[in-house]
């Protein structure tokens, strides 16, 4: 009798390229560009459409060097795994410690907006107050694994594509009855001779990149995805594409509604003020609940994400393992790193605005981005020389886009991600030493 080989489990290859599209639809939000809409407003002088094409170019020649990287390597990667694969492990180390920080910080600025949100509609209770309660709330439920489904994000995204027609529905109508003949007056959002500043586009460009993080996930569906050589580079590309032109879209409305030169009540949601100039309580209340319940579910999902990502740093030694490494005995939950995060939330969420959160969090993902950009360079060196010029030619243009960006970011989200890139290196010199001293004693005893 022959005796049967049981074949390894592995993941089944079952998506094909529209569900790569749609997923990382979904892990961006359709609605991405407008919790940061008053932002960019304010640092870009009424450039936000300005800004969010320049930074659509830099994720676009960014989101190639991802497919050209999944395509070489195609099992689910990050920028982690590409830059230490396509560089050197160390350099990898140092992309996936620029991420982590953006893991932490992605719950911190879903906090804060979710507090501002919320005092939208009980304007009453204060800030502190709302802050204490989403971040206790993330953490709580976190702490209990409790986790949003792949369907529920589904539909999620859905709602919010629904109250994006909506709100387009209102303001063409709105702008409809302005009566307005003048073509200056639509281009305007573009270009307005009176407030363009090159240095404040700049700025502005360098927040708008938020717009976009979370493209580079579909990498991850790389063990799952039918025929990824072709499907995953495609899919991330194009996901880039629709999602740079439906947040012109929404952008581009927004400008034309709200009068230039008017101050929003309240910057860090702008664009919930906007909704309600062009639909009033009923629009305004659709719009400011649909994106706190996003902002709800992305803080969660980003917080835990957090948790797994220094449970997995702490496991394999660059971090201390008895306290990252640990997991709940019952929850199989990383409690340790999740109330961690809760308290940084927390505080956070009570010492920086909105603006200073999501330069950080940009911080990281630029510099994994130049990373990756340059890996993809280095790797079609490797392959084909002089004669891969034009792939070196545009992934070394997305890294030079991403470092000039990166360079005009706010001189204090620059000051305090260097000194988390600093612990990095710290962090990754003390495990090196480590691992030489448990090499050397291996030796000796053998």
């Amino acid at each position: 009798m022959t005796e049967q080989v049981e074949r390894p489990v592995t993941l089944k290859r079952s998506l094909h390229f529209r569900d790569l599209i749609l997923y990382g639809i979904i892990l961006i939000q359709p609605t991405a560009p407008m919790p940061s809409f008053g932002v960019i407003y304010d640092v870009s002088r009424d450039h936000v459409v300005t800004a969010m094409l320049i930074a659509l170019v830099a994720m676009l020649f960014t989101a190639y060097s991802y497919g050209r990287m999944a395509r070489a390597y195609p099992t689910g990667g990050s920028a982690f795994t590409y830059v230490g694969e396509g560089l050197h492990p160390s350099l990898g180390y140092m992309a996936g410690w620029c991420m982590a920080m953006d893991y932490v910080l992605n719950p911190l600025i879903c906090t804060i907006w979710c507090s501002k949100a919320a005092i939208n509609f009980i304007p009453a209770v204060p800030y502190v107050v709302w802050v204490l309660l989403f971040a206790a709330l993330f953490t709580l439920l976190n702490l209990n694994g409790v986790e949003t489904s792949a369907k529920i994000n589904a539909a999620v995204a859905a709602g919010l594509g629904v109250v994006i027609v909506l709100f387009a529905g209102a303001a063409i109508r709105y702008l409809w009855h302005l009566h307005e003949p003048h073509a200056a007056f639509y281009l305007r959002p573009f270009y307005d001779r009176a407030t363009f500043s090159s240095s404040a586009v700049f700025r502005g460009t360098s927040i708008a990149v938020l717009t976009y993080i979370g493209f580079d996930g579909i990498s991850t569906l790389t063990d799952e995805a039918k025929d990824p050589e072709h499907s995953v580079p495609r899919a991330i590309v194009m996901t880039c594409l629709i999602t740079g032109v439906l947040a012109c879209f929404e952008v581009y409305l927004g400008q034309l509604v709200w009068p230039r030169g008017l101050s929003f009540p309240d910057i860090d949601t702008a664009y919930v003020h906007v909704s309600g100039r062009i639909g009033g309580p009923l629009i305004f209340a659709l719009v400011n609940g649909a994106l706190l319940v996003a902002s709800i579910g992305s803080g969660m999902a980003s917080q835990l994400g957090a948790a797994r990502l220094l449970f997995a740093m702490g496991d394999d030694g660059a971090l201390p393992k008895k306290f990252f490494g640990a997991l709940h005995p019952k929850t199989r939950i990383p409690r340790n790193n999740v109330l961690l995060i809760g308290a940084i939330v927390l505080v956070g969420a009570l010492l920086i605005s909105y603006q200073i959160g999501a330069e950080l969090l940009n911080y990281g993902a630029l510099l994994a981005f130049m990373g990756v950009n340059l890996a993809s360079a280095m790797l079609g060196w490797r392959t084909g020389g002089a004669k891969q010029w034009f792939p070196i030619l545009l992934s070394l243009s997305g890294c030079a886009v991403c470092f000039f960006l990166w360079l005009n970011l706010g001189p204090l989200a620059r000051m305090v991600g260097s000194i988390w890139a600093a612990i990095g290196i710290v962090l990754w010199l003390f495990r090196r030493r480590k691992m030489r001293k448990l090499k050397s004693s291996e030796q000796a005893i053998a």
